[in-house]
């Protein structure tokens, strides 16, 4: 399975001020063209300022950007679009995805997916996605739009938490999976296993966990300050592991979920 998402992307959450700009830079100098950000992280029209100053053509950017939960009513949700679209100094987005369904379906999904679809006809977005959605939640989005209208679910996955039975969902119902938190806000770099296989191929655990991410055909956008681990990031794309290697950190899942905030649904 191929992905339209371009992979990696540099993820932008807790990233602000001249610490995001400089990163932003490091990332624009090591190759990356897909940055990913949020309503929530409050850094969009810094993520559109660096890109406008990048003088990088827009084609050849992709931007990804979430709506918040507590904008998905109908009218409020288009009229947050506008918002990210000036801050972004943009016209469209690649990618306008929902960043969690709404608490205990406060807002009715029949309700903000279409109006989600409004803004991909509307030529405010190239694609449109969900984030944070479970199984039975994927099958009633697919269900209300139809196969092939969403893009991706982005969901939380490493090799502490695997999310399986998301990940195999996601590729029946026509999805691609994009990672966030692939290095499992550091906790990777201690693990023994990776650290033994990143020492056969010669790089660091951090490259290995992206490595197995990109080998499961999964888009992820790994988030760094520091632009030498920027760039090594980005050269994990370019590993290959062995079917050894992958077999060996299947037995590192332990469902160990980061992001669980109050407003998640119930997990799988």
């Amino acid at each position: 399975m191929s992905t339209t998402l371009p992979n990696p992307g540099f993820g932008t959450f807790r990233l602000e001020g001249d610490t995001l700009r400089e990163s932003m830079k490091a990332a624009l100098d090591a190759g990356y063209r897909h940055f990913d950000t949020a309503q929530f992280y409050g850094n969009e029209a810094e993520v559109g300022q660096v890109l406008a100053d990048s003088g990088i053509p827009r084609s050849e950017l992709f931007v990804t950007t979430k709506i918040w939960y507590d904008r998905l009513q109908p009218g409020d949700l288009e009229k947050s679009v506008e918002e990210s679209l000036e801050k972004l100094q943009m016209d469209y987005v690649d990618l306008l995805l929902i960043h969690w369904p709404s608490p205990n379906d406060e807002v009715a999904m029949e309700d903000y997916l279409p109006a989600l679809a409004k803004m991909k006809a509307e030529e405010k977005t190239r694609h449109i996605g969900i984030s944070n959605f479970t199984c039975e939640q994927m099958e009633r989005a697919v269900g209300i739009l139809g196969r092939d209208e969403l893009l991706t679910n982005q969901v939380e996955v490493h090799p502490f938490l695997q999310n399986r039975k998301v990940l195999d969902k996601c590729q029946e119902l026509g999805l691609e999976v994009s990672a966030f938190m692939p290095l499992a806000v550091g906790k990777v770099m201690d693990d023994e296993t990776l650290k033994i296989i990143a020492d056969r191929h010669g790089v660091s655990p951090a490259q290995i966990a992206l490595a197995w991410l990109k080998m499961q055909d999964i888009v992820t956008f790994p988030s760094s300050t520091k632009p030498k681990n920027i760039r090594s990031n980005f050269e994990a794309f370019s590993l290959t592991l062995t079917g050894e290697d992958m077999a060996k950190i299947a037995e590192l899942d332990r469902g160990e979920r980061i992001a669980n905030p109050d407003i998640a649904p119930d997990w799988d």
